[in-house]
C-alpha cells in the first residue's frame, strides 16, 4: 500500500515505496484507479472487520470514520506510553506500524470506492427512491464532513508536539522506529489523502459543489469541498514553509544550495505531490498554480506585511526572511524537476515563477537597504540556479547590472571565508580569459562546482555567469542581446573609469571578456580600448598592469577566432614601449621601477601566452614585439632578466614549432599557396623582430663573467632559429648565420664557461643541425664546427674548477657548470667526428653519462691511438692538424688555473695536459706541434719558481716524462734538444721531490721513480731509466775530490728502488751506476751507504751475471777493469775490499781481472822501491782467496816473487 516513506538522499531518487514510486500520483492526474489491483474481491477487510467493498462506505460511513480515529487515538497513545525501554522497542514498532497501516489502508479504500462506485448525483424521487440510494445520493456530503472531522482530529503540522516533530531527525537505521515516528507519518500521510480525497470528490462530482448540509445546518458556515481544499492546502503550504523557516535557521550561506528546506524525504515527496497536484489543476481546473500560492504565502513574510488569514501561522522569528525566500523558490524549483514517475528530468514539469523572482531582485538590489556581500552572494547564487533552471531572465539580468554599475570598483568579499573568500587571483592573461570562460561555462546543477560556487566565487563573478546564460540564448544577436549589451555600454562615463579602483579594472575586464565571448568580439574589444583609453597615461602601475591582462586576454580570444589582432596589439604595444622608457631612464627612481616592473613583468608573460596558444602566428603576433623591448632589456636587473628572456625562449620555440609544422604541411597545400606565402612571411616577421629587439642585447651579454642562466637559452634558440629560417638571420650574420653564432656563444675562447655548457648541449642535441655541421658538402666546415665543439668542451673541462668558493666548497656557479658539462660531455662523444675517433682505436663509454674526466682521457688515448697508426705522411699530417685544433691554446686555457689558489683545478689542468703529452708524444714531436710542446715544458716543467705546482707536479709528473722520453727518441729536428730538456726535467724534480734523508716511504712515491717503473720492462720505458740513471750518475752520485755528494743514502735509495722495481736485464744499462755504485762503496764508510750501496750493488751484478749466459759479462768486467785503473796506487787496498763484495756475487766476473790487478800491484811496489809491500800483499791474497783456483794459481805465482 502507498504510503510517505523514506527516500535515497544520496541519490536524490524518492523512495520505492512511496506513492510516486508506486504510480500513485500519476495514476490520479490520469483519472485512474487508485489501486487497480487492490480491492478486487467482494469483501474487504478494514480494522480487523470484513466489509462489503462496493456498499461499506455508503452504509457505514460514520462507523468506518469513527473506527479510523480509534486507530489514531490508540496510536497517540502508544506514543505518550511509550519509553526508552529497548527491549520493548521492536514491540511498540510492529504495533505501530501495524496501525498506521491500517489508518493508511483506509485511506486508499475510500478513494478507490470513491474512483470505483460514486456517481454524479442525480435528483431523487421521493416515492420511488431506495433506502441506499438515498444513502448514497448524501454520501459526498457526510464524506465532507467526515473528512473535515479528520483534518480537525490532525490539526495542523505546526501543532504537533515537539516529540513528534523530533521524528523528522530519526535516521533509518535498523527498520526499528518509534511509535511517533509512525505517527508523524500518518499525519503525513493524512495530510495528502485529504487534498488527494477531496480532489477525486470535485472530479467525481464533475464539478458540483459539494456542501458539508449537517455542518451548515448546525453551524451556519459553508464548508465545501472546494473551501476545505483551499483551506487545506493553504494550512499544509504554510506549515510546510514553517518546517523549512527552522530549517533555514541552522543553514550556513556556504551551504545554502547543498542544504534542502525538507526535514526528512517524506517532506520532499508531499512537496511534489502537491507540485503536481496544483500544476494539474491549474491546467485542467484553471485554478491558481503551485507558484501562485507560494507567491501568495512569501510576500508578505518578505515584505513584512501581515499574511492573509488564510496563510496565517508562519513563524514570526525568521532570521532573513528575503534570504530565506531565495532559498525556498530556488530548492522548490529544483523539485520541479521531478517527473510525475520521480525521476529528475530537464523538461520543466513546474512553471517559472521569475515575476516572483525579479521583485526578490529587486529587494536585494534595493539601495537603500544596502545588504552586505555575503547575502548578496547568496541571492545571486539562487538566481543562477534558477537561471540553470528555466529560461534566463533579461530583466532579471538587466536589474542585476543596474546594481552592480553602481559598485563595480567593490572587491565583494566576505571576511569571514578568509582566502576562499577572495575569489580567484589572476596572475595571467591566460589565467583571467579562463575565469571568463568558467563564467561563461556554468557548471551543471547539482555538480560541487555549482553547490560550492559561494566559496569560489563573489557574486558578481556569479552574476557574470547569469549574464553569460542571458547572452548565450540569443547568439544571432537579436533584440535582447544587443538591450544588455547597450546597457552595459552605457553605464560607462569617462568620470566613471577615472574613479575605477583596482578591483573595479579588473572586474570591468572580466565584465567585457564575458560579454566579448557571447557577441561580437571586435565590437566588444574596440569599446574596451576607447573606455581604457580614459584612464590617464600615469594611472598607477597595479591599474596598467590590469588594463595590459585584461588586453592581452582579449588577444587570446582573436586567436581563438582566428582574427588579427594588429590594432590591438598596436595599441597594447605602444603603451608597453612608452612605460619601457620611463623604466629605462636613469631619472627613474629605484622605487618607481620596481612598482613599474609589475605591469612590464605581466605584459612579457602575456606575450609569451599569446606566442604560446597561437597555432600559427598569422595573426599580426608580431606588433607585440617592438622597440620597447630595446629600452627593457639593458635596463632589467637579474631576476628580471631572467623573466624576460623566460618570455623570449617561448617565443623562439613556438615559432620555430609552427614554422615546422608549416614547411611540413606545405606539400598539403600546394592548393592554396598564397596561404602558405603569406604565412611564412608572417613568420619572417615575428623573427625579424625577435632579431632586431632581443638578439643584439643578448650579444652584448656574451662575454659577461656574470652570464644570467637564461642567455644560453636564448642564445641556443636564435642558433636554432637560423638554422630553421637561415634567411630571417641579420645581414652581418650571413652568410653562414649558425655558425657564427656558435662562434659568438660557444666556441670563443673568452666566453665565461658557465654559458658554453648550457649553450652547446642544445644545439649538439639536434640530430638536424649535427647532421648538417657533419654534411659532406659542407666538410670542411663541419669539420672545423666539430673540432671548435671539442676544443670548448676541452676548455671547459679544464676550467670547471676556477667557479669554486675561496674555500675549496663548490659555488652554484661551480655546481652548474659541473651539471651542465656532464650532458655536454655525453653529446660531445656521440658527434660523429669524435665517436668515429673512439671507434678506430676500439675504445667505447661504458656508462650513458661518462664522468668527464674519463672522457677526457678516452678521447686523448683516442686520438693517440689513431695516429699512432696511421701510415700516409699525410694522414698523419692531417692528424696533427685536427688534434690542434681539438685543443686549441690549451696553455691560454689553464693560464687561470695556474695563477689561482684552487689545488683541483692546478691538479686537473697539469693532469689533462700531462695526458696530451703521454699519449700524443709522437704527434707532438713533430714539426707542427712541437713549439707546443717547448711551451709546455718551460711553461709548466721548467718555470721559474715552483708554489703551487708541488701536488700537481707530483701527481702528474710521471705522464710528462713518459711522453718526453718518447717524443726526444722520434723527434727527427729537435731531438737533441728535447732530451737536453728531458734531462733538465729529470734533475729538477730529483732535487726537487727527493728528501734530505733517506726515508722509504717518500723515495718509493718520487714522482719521476714513478714515471720509470714498468711492471713489464718496454723499450720506451728503458730509454727513459737510461736518461734517469745518467742524470742520476752525472748530478746525484758524483764526488768533489773526495767529498761525497750530498743526501748520499737517499740517492743510493732512490737507485735502489729504481732498479729493483724494474726488472731490466740489460747490462749495458744495468752497468751505467756501477762506477758510482763503487766509488761510494769505497769512498764513504756510513753504514747506511754501505749496506744500499752493496743491496744496488748486489741488484747489478747479480742481474748482469743472470744476462750473461756465455761467460762472464764483459760490460761489467770492462768496468770494474777502468775502476781499478782509475784508482791504482792510491786505493789499492779500499779497491780490493769493493771487489770482495763483487767476488763474492759473481767471482767470474773479478777472476777475468787477475792478471790486471797482479800487474798493478807490481807497478806499485816498484814504484815505491822499498819491495814487497806486505800489507797490499795481504790484502790482495784476501781477494784472490775468494776466487777458486784461478785466485789460488796466482797466490802461487806471488809467493814466488
Amino acid at each position: 500500500m502507498s504510503a510517505l516513506t523514506r527516500s535515497d538522499e544520496t541519490t536524490g531518487a524518492l523512495s520505492t515505496e512511496g506513492y510516486i514510486a508506486r504510480g500513485s500520483l500519476k495514476r490520479l492526474l490520469l483519472r485512474l484507479d487508485p489501486a487497480p489491483a487492490d480491492y478486487e474481491a467482494d469483501t474487504v477487510e478494514m480494522f480487523c472487520f470484513p466489509w462489503v467493498t462496493e456498499t461499506a462506505l455508503v452504509e457505514s460511513t460514520k462507523l468506518l470514520f469513527c473506527l479510523f480515529r480509534q486507530k489514531i487515538y490508540r496510536l497517540e497513545t502508544l506514543v505518550q506510553s511509550s519509553s526508552h525501554d529497548f527491549g520493548q522497542a521492536g514491540t511498540l514498532h510492529y504495533e505501530a506500524e501495524d496501525l498506521r497501516q491500517q489508518c493508511v489502508s483506509f485511506l486508499q479504500y475510500v478513494k478507490v470506492f470513491l474512483h470505483r462506485y460514486l456517481e454524479p448525483s442525480s435528483s431523487l424521487d421521493a416515492g420511488s427512491c431506495h433506502p441506499y440510494e438515498e444513502l448514497e445520493a448524501h454520501l459526498p456530503s457526510s464524506l465532507l464532513e467526515e473528512v473535515f472531522g479528520i483534518t480537525l482530529l490532525i490539526g495542523r503540522l505546526r501543532d504537533l508536539p515537539a516529540n513528534i516533530q523530533s521524528a523528522f531527525t530519526i535516521q533509518n537505521q535498523g527498520k526499528i522506529f518509534p511509535p511517533s515516528w509512525h505517527l508523524l507519518h500518518l499525519h503525513l500521510d493524512i495530510h495528502w489523502s485529504v487534498l488527494e480525497i477531496l480532489h477525486l470528490l470535485g472530479h467525481k462530482t464533475q464539478g458540483q459543489v459539494v456542501y458539508a448540509h449537517q455542518f451548515v445546518n448546525l453551524t451556519g458556515e459553508n464548508l465545501t469541498d472546494t473551501s476545505l481544499f483551499e483551506e487545506h492546502l493553504c494550512s499544509l503550504l504554510c506549515d510546510l514553509t514553517g518546517l523549512a523557516i527552522g530549517k533555514y535557521s541552522k543553514v550556513r550561506p556556504t551551504e545554502a544550495l547543498s542544504s534542502h528546506h525538507y526535514l526528512c524525504s517524506c517532506t520532499k515527496e508531499l512537496w511534489i505531490l502537491i507540485m503536481h497536484l496544483l500544476e494539474y489543476r491549474n491546467k485542467i481546473l484553471h485554478t491558481q498554480s503551485f507558484w501562485s500560492y507560494m507567491n501568495s504565502l512569501l510576500r508578505p513574510l518578505v515584505s513584512g506585511k501581515p499574511a492573509a488569514e488564510h496563510f496565517s501561522g508562519l513563524p514570526t522569528h525568521c532570521k532573513d526572511p528575503l534570504g530565506f525566500t531565495w532559498w525556498l523558490v530556488t530548492h522548490l524549483a529544483m523539485l520541479g524537476q521531478y517527473s510525475r514517475n520521480g525521476t529528475i528530468q530537464n523538461e520543466k514539469h513546474l512553471g517559472d515563477n521569475w515575476a516572483f523572482v525579479e521583485d526578490l531582485l529587486r529587494l536585494t538590489c534595493n539601495p537603500k537597504v544596502a545588504l552586505a556581500e555575503e547575502q548578496v552572494r547568496m541571492h545571486v547564487h539562487c538566481c543562477l540556479s534558477l537561471c540553470l533552471l528555466w529560461e534566463p531572465s533579461t530583466s532579471a539580468v538587466s536589474t542585476l547590472w543596474d546594481y552592480y554599475s553602481k559598485s563595480l570598483s567593490k572587491s565583494f568579499t566576505v571576511t569571514w571565508l578568509g582566502i576562499s573568500g577572495l575569489g580567484t587571483l589572476c596572475k595571467t592573461p591566460l589565467a583571467l580569459l579562463e575565469q571568463a570562460r568558467s563564467c561563461c561555462s556554468p557548471s551543471p546543477l547539482y555538480s560541487p562546482g555549482h553547490t560550492q560556487l559561494y566559496r569560489s566565487a563573489n557574486s558578481f563573478h556569479i552574476f557574470l555567469r547569469l549574464l553569460a546564460l542571458c547572452l548565450a540564448q540569443d547568439k544571432a544577436g537579436g533584440v535582447p542581446q544587443r538591450q544588455l549589451k547597450g546597457r552595459i555600454y552605457s553605464k560607462f562615463s569617462s568620470k566613471k573609469m577615472l574613479e575605477m579602483s583596482e578591483a573595479g579594472l579588473l572586474n570591468f575586464m572580466l565584465l567585457f571578456l564575458v560579454v566579448a565571448q557571447q557577441v561580437d568580439l571586435e565590437d566588444v574589444a574596440n569599446r574596451a580600448c576607447e573606455l581604457l583609453s580614459l584612464l590617464p597615461s600615469n594611472c598607477p602601475p597595479r591599474h596598467r598592469t590590469l588594463v595590459w591582462r585584461g588586453q592581452l586576454s582579449l588577444l587570446l580570444l582573436f586567436q581563438e577566432r582566428n582574427l588579427d589582432i594588429g590594432a590591438q596589439a598596436n595599441w597594447l604595444a605602444s603603451s608597453f614601449n612608452q612605460m619601457a622608457k620611463e623604466f629605462y631612464s636613469r631619472t627613474t627612481e629605484v622605487s618607481r621601477k620596481l612598482a613599474l616592473w609589475e605591469p612590464l613583468g605581466s605584459y612579457l608573460e602575456g606575450v609569451a601566452e599569446v606566442f604560446e596558444t597561437s597555432p600559427n602566428l598569422s595573426l599580426s603576433e608580431e606588433k607585440l614585439l617592438n622597440e620597447g623591448f630595446d629600452w627593457l632589456l639593458p635596463a632589467c636587473r637579474q631576476s628580471e632578466l631572467n623573466s624576460a628572456l623566460g618570455c623570449l625562449q617561448i617565443i623562439l620555440a613556438q615559432l620555430r614549432r609552427v614554422h615546422q609544422n608549416s614547411v611540413q604541411s606545405a606539400p598539403s597545400l600546394a592548393w592554396a599557396p598564397a596561404t602558405t606565402t603569406i604565412v611564412r612571411e608572417r613568420h619572417l616577421a615575428v623573427a625579424a623582430a625577435l632579431w632586431a629587439h632581443f638578439f643584439p642585447f643578448l650579444r652584448s651579454l656574451r662575454l659577461s663573467q656574470t652570464p644570467p642562466a637564461q642567455l644560453a637559452d636564448a642564445a641556443a634558440g636564435f642558433t636554432l632559429l637560423a638554422f630553421d629560417m637561415p634567411a630571417s638571420a641579420p645581414q652581418d650574420l650571413q652568410p653562414n648565420p649558425v655558425l657564427t653564432i656558435m662562434q659568438w656563444f660557444g666556441w670563443d675562447d673568452m666566453v665565461h664557461p658557465l654559458l658554453v655548457t648550457r649553450y652547446l648541449p642544445h644545439l649538439l642535441q639536434n640530430g638536424e643541425l649535427v647532421s648538417s655541421l657533419s654534411s659532406d658538402s659542407s666538410a670542411v666546415v663541419s669539420g672545423s664546427a666539430q673540432s671548435l665543439s671539442v676544443r670548448a668542451w676541452f676548455r671547459c673541462v679544464l676550467q670547471q674548477h676556477l667557479h669554486k668558493n675561496a674555500d675549496g666548497s663548490d659555488s652554484r656557479t661551480a655546481r652548474a657548470v659541473e651539471e651542465q658539462l656532464c650532458e655536454l660531455t655525453r653529446l660531445v662523444l656521440r658527434l660523429p667526428e669524435v665517436d668515429s675517433l673512439l671507434q678506430r682505436a676500439g675504445l667505447h663509454t661504458t656508462t650513458a653519462k661518462p664522468e668527464t674526466a674519463s672522457a677526457l682521457e678516452m678521447f686523448v688515448k683516442a686520438v693517440g691511438i689513431v695516429y699512432s697508426g696511421l701510415q700516409v705522411l699525410s694522414d698523419r699530417s692531417a692528424m696533427v692538424t685536427k688534434a690542434l685544433d681539438y685543443i686549441g691554446d690549451i696553455l691560454k686555457h689553464i693560464k687561470p688555473s695556474l695563477v689561482s689558489k684552487n689545488q683541483e683545478g692546478l691538479q686537473l689542468a697539469y693532469w689533462a695536459i700531462g695526458l696530451i703529452v703521454k699519449h700524443w708524444s709522437p704527434l707532438l714531436a713533430t714539426s707542427k706541434a712541437q713549439q707546443l710542446l717547448f711551451r709546455i715544458v718551460d711553461g709548466l716543467l721548467l718555470p721559474h719558481s715552483l708554489t703551487q705546482q708541488d701536488k700537481a707536479l707530483r701527481d702528474s709528473l710521471p705522464l710528462y716524462l713518459q711522453g718526453l722520453s718518447v717524443a726526444s727518441s722520434v723527434s727527427q729536428s729537435q731531438g737533441a734538444y728535447l732530451k737536453q730538456q728531458l734531462r733538465s726535467v729529470i734533475h729538477r724534480y730529483l732535487d726537487h721531490f727527493l728528501p734530505t734523508s733517506p726515508s722509504i716511504a717518500i723515495i718509493a712515491n718520487h714522482p719521476v721513480l714513478l714515471g720509470a717503473c714498468e711492471a713489464n720492462p718496454t723499450k720506451r720505458g728503458a730509454v727513459l731509466r737510461r736518461t734517469i740513471l745518467e742524470v742520476l750518475c752525472e748530478s746525484f752520485l758524483k764526488f768533489k775530490g773526495h767529498a761525497p755528494p750530498p743526501r748520499l743514502a737517499a740517492v743510493l735509495m732512490f737507485l735502489l728502488e729504481l732498479l729493483r722495481r724494474n726488472n731490466d736485464s740489460d747490462p749495458a744499462l744495468l752497468t751505467l751506476a756501477l762506477p758510482s755504485l763503487l766509488r761510494c762503496l769505497m769512498l764513504v764508510n756510513e753504514p747506511q751507504v754501505n749496506k744500499t750501496g752493496t743491496d744496488a750493488l748486489q741488484l747489478v751484478v747479480e742481474r748482469c751475471a743472470a744476462a750473461s749466459t756465455e761467460g762472464p759479462c764483459d760490460q761489467m768486467i770492462t768496468v770494474l777493469r777502468s775502476f781499478v785503473e782509475e784508482h791504482e796506487g792510491v786505493y789499492d787496498r779500499q779497491v780490493y775490499g769493493v771487489l770482495e763484495t763483487v767476488a763474492v756475487l759473481d767471482p767470474t766476473a773479478v777472476q777475468a781481472l787477475i792478471p790486471s790487478l797482479s800487474l798493478s800491484l807490481r807497478n806499485t811496489e816498484h814504484r815505491r822501491g822499498l819491495g814487497k809491500n806486505i800489507a797490499l800483499r795481504t790484502a790482495y791474497r784476501k781477494l784472490l782467496c775468494l776466487l777458486g783456483e784461478s785466485g789460488q794459481a796466482e797466490i802461487t805465482s806471488l809467493e814466488t816473487d
